[in-house]
């Protein structure tokens, strides 16, 4: 593995952003239910309703998110209910008719879900900017203050007596992106995948103590004192690292971006039974406008608009060696499986999830067993 990861401090942040983000931990531990008032700001009120339906991490975004949409000229009289919940398990609650206007899922199999059910078009990456993705993130780890543990990489969490908290794969999208990261880094992209199982396995069998349903359900696990280190998604990492101003000196963390991470990308698309698409897509595009995406990277999530991005950057410090991503792994995973797909290879999440995370998948496996291959 290169080089050693980079820790990442802070200084001081103003009161009233550390009060915030000390709110936002301790509002957002119901991954499941819907918000009126997030952060004591109305968002329901309005002649015409849209129905949000998330996974848990976005929930500090939104709330900012939302408000603004509402301040513009499209959005002055559109009222929000917002649900937020691990991203496998609100997929199949929209696939069951629960009420949903926008999704914005973790990973897009949870989406192609909703393509199966008829309920999202098929079109829907083309449909708005970016692949439909308006923000992103990368796999960091977050440990406790001073790092005690010395964890600077992937190879450190399989230390002896090391604890790992990291969500369940079967319900939460963030739990995907977490395994890929090391996964990758230890299989060089998927070209030796049995080393990346290997790794995976001893992980899951000796380290993984705690297995929460969400990413949001995991970050509360780890605030309560459980495991020594977080997988999780840098925005998270992001939150908790603020909220050092407030917490009790046990309680304070520092989070690191491994040398080789993961680009995780959440896609966003609208339901097709919404009987306001005009709301649903005004929405949808806000989240890729400037101020969106302002917004966004301040929340902690990457901006994927290029000019904003590169204004945001000093949000986002770490050095990173080697971001793998999707369409990397997909393109090797999927290779020489166009016999059993009709003469076609197949790619990016199609491929990763059929090899690895589908109810055959090889990480599914070492799941239902415990750890043992």
């Amino acid at each position: 593995m290169p080089g050693g990861a980079v820790t990442v401090t802070r200084r001081s942040t103003p009161v009233l952003v550390c009060l915030l983000a000390l709110a936002m931990v301790l509002i957002s531990g119901c991954a499941g239910g819907s918000t009126d008032e997030p952060d004591g700001v109305d968002i329901s009120s309005g002649s015409r309703h849209l129905d949000l339906v998330a996974y848990a991490t976005p929930k500090s975004g939104f709330d900012h998110i939302v408000p603004a949409f509402r301040a513009t000229p499209a959005g002055a009289d559109i009222g929000f209910s917002a649900s937020y919940g691990a991203s496998g398990d609100q997929s199949r609650k929209v696939a069951r008719r629960v009420p949903a206007d926008v999704v914005n899922l973790s990973v897009e199999p949870d989406i192609t879900r909703l393509v199966k059910a008829g309920l999202v078009d098929k079109d829907w990456k083309t449909q708005f900017p970016y692949n439909s993705t308006p923000f992103g993130s990368v796999v960091a780890l977050v440990v406790r203050k001073g790092n005690p543990k010395n964890i600077h990489n992937w190879n450190d969490l399989l230390k002896p007596g090391v604890q790992v908290v990291t969500p369940n794969p079967g319900s939460s999208g963030s739990a995907k992106w977490n395994l890929l990261a090391p996964y990758s880094a230890m299989s060089n992209g998927g070209r030796n995948p049995q080393a990346g199982l290997d790794y995976v396995a001893q992980l899951v069998r000796d380290h993984v103590r705690v297995v929460p349903k969400s990413g949001r359900e995991a970050t509360t696990a780890f605030e309560q004192g459980q495991g020594d280190v977080l997988i999780s998604y840098e925005n998270e990492a992001i939150m908790l690292d603020r909220a050092n101003a407030t917490a009790s000196p046990r309680n304070q963390v520092e989070y690191l971006i491994p040398p080789q991470t993961f680009k995780i990308e959440n896609p966003v698309a609208i339901v097709n039974t919404t009987s306001d698409v005009a709301g649903a897509r005004a929405f949808v595009g806000f989240l890729f406008s400037d101020e969106a995406q302002r917004i966004w990277a301040q929340q902690g999530f990457r901006p994927v608009v290029p000019a904003i991005a590169e204004q945001t950057r000093d949000l986002f410090p770490g050095a990173i060696e080697k971001l793998w991503t999707i369409k990397e792994l997909g393109k090797v995973l999927g290779a020489g499986t166009a016999a059993n797909n009709d003469g076609v290879d197949l790619t990016g999440w199609k491929a990763v999830d059929s090899a690895l995370f589908g109810t055959k998948g090889a990480i599914t496996k070492i799941y239902d067993a415990g750890g043992r291959q």
